[in-house]
């Protein structure tokens, strides 16, 4: 019997706006004790910021963090799977784009994000 990214994802959505700057970004993650954020804007996805982004694309280049806006360094247009779609679906994408969660997407809108974990534990026997 097929399971649905709807059943096994994060119904939470964190994000940024585009012009926030790494720093807010940053304390937001460690605030909510996640790896990573939605950039949007009016709710529409934009991009993906990750702690990973911060520490590779601007710390270690010497950016200022509180100078450059999160749209700067995160991922755009990231890949993206909709909530009906199953998770070996997911997987299938996580392996191929070589990426640890997906935003679940509704009509250009984020509604939760489906982590590695998340499938594992959707997958293990009840």
């Amino acid at each position: 019997m097929p399971q649905y990214v709807k059943d096994v994802m994060t119904p939470t959505v964190t994000s940024v706006r585009p012009d926030a700057s790494l720093v807010e970004a940053a304390q937001l993650m460690r605030a909510q004790d996640i790896g990573g954020v939605f950039v949007a804007l009016h709710g529409e996805l934009l991009g993906v910021l990750t702690d990973r982004d911060i520490t590779l694309r601007a710390v270690a280049d010497g950016v200022d963090p509180l100078a450059v806006s999160c749209h700067l360094v995160c991922t755009p247009d990231p890949v993206t799977i909709g909530p009906d779609q199953e998770i070996a679906e997911a997987a299938a994408l996580m392996r191929r784009h070589e990426v640890r969660r997906l935003p679940v997407v509704r009509a250009g809108r984020p509604v939760g994000v489906v982590s590695m974990r998340d499938l594992e534990r959707g997958r293990a026997p009840t």
